[in-house]
């Protein structure tokens, strides 16, 4: 699971130090632990990720990832809008590297598959 984080019409970014996807930008989340609701997940990895506290807004909506071959596996990630409560982002070492952005200006950045997408639709609920 993900979150787009919103703050003053920005979205929160992150690099991506490691594989998957090291060197791109995307959101921060991660995986839901045995006995966690999606939300409460949510706001942990947030959290271990950023430092930031959030408000869930919503399901913004779902990208599926596909094996690319054998012993690989095949995800369902569930991205939620949130809304920037407090604190400054304050990176683990997952990730290198974040900015703050209009939606607009991410341009030709390197971000990860469906980004885009899930921004906008994550736009729609705040």
């Amino acid at each position: 699971m993900s979150g787009v984080i919103f703050r003053d019409g920005k979205v929160l970014l992150v690099r991506r130090a490691r594989s998957p996807g090291k060197g791109f930008y995307s959101l921060p989340g991660g995986r839901v632990e045995f006995g966690e609701t999606l939300h409460i997940a949510l706001h942990r990895e947030i959290d271990e990720e950023t430092g930031l506290r959030v408000d869930v807004l919503g399901l913004a909506g779902w990208r599926e990832v596909l094996p690319t071959g054998p012993g690989t596996g095949h995800y369902l990630i569930m991205t939620f809008a949130a809304r920037w409560a407090s604190r400054e982002p304050v990176l683990n070492d997952e990730h290198d590297d974040f900015k703050w952005l209009a939606p607009e200006e991410i341009g030709d950045l390197k971000v990860t598959g469906g980004l885009h997408e899930v921004i906008a639709a994550a736009r729609r609920l705040v």
